[in-house]
């Protein structure tokens, strides 16, 4: 555990354009060293001294231009341990109705309001051969360790489902 980098993330909940709940995806820049092109939920790594709790609302503020209050945060989800040594910490956090984003160029290739609904959208999540979500709103699928996340988020937040995810397997792209 000592090896491992902390990184939290903020699993955002907003309203789209339709005004249906929705969450923040982002799609990393490719060109980032680590996990570029994937597909991730707002956050990243602790800064010295900083709380998980800090980090997730900070990280949100830079990667998607939210500035949320600790208030804002709804809750916590498990943390979540991947193949690529992060820790990560993720938190449920209300950004409202009215949140503009204003993605960050440095990190940030976009950020989609995806609407809950589709969480729960038949034949959206699969656990073959890994366990990842496939949503319309980005054209493609989502894998573990964000689609983890989400998946406990969608079993808690939607259904009131005890469910954890620390086993859940991670692609192999994700590894590194």
């Amino acid at each position: 555990m000592d090896q491992l980098r902390h990184a939290a993330v903020g699993v955002v909940v907003l309203a789209d354009e339709s005004s249906r709940a929705s969450l923040i995806v982002t799609r990393r820049l490719d060109t980032l060293r680590r996990h570029g092109g994937q597909w991730a939920l707002p956050g990243g790594r602790l800064e010295a001294d900083e709380t998980a709790a800090a980090a997730a609302l900070r990280e949100i503020h830079e990667e998607v231009g939210l500035h949320l209050p600790s208030a804002a945060i709804l809750g916590r989800l498990d943390d979540f341990i991947s193949r690529s040594g992060h820790l990560i910490s993720p938190f449920v956090v209300w950004a409202g109705d009215d949140a503009p984003l204003k993605i960050s160029p440095d990190e940030v290739d976009a950020a989609y309001r995806v609407p809950l609904e589709e969480l729960d959208r038949p034949g959206g999540l699969s656990f073959e051969p890994l366990l990842h979500f496939s949503l319309p709103t980005l054209r493609s699928t989502v894998h573990a360790p964000t689609a983890a996340i989400i998946y406990q988020f969608r079993e808690v937040a939607l259904h009131g489902r005890v469910v954890r995810v620390a086993d859940v397997e991670q692609p192999f792209f994700a590894w590194s």
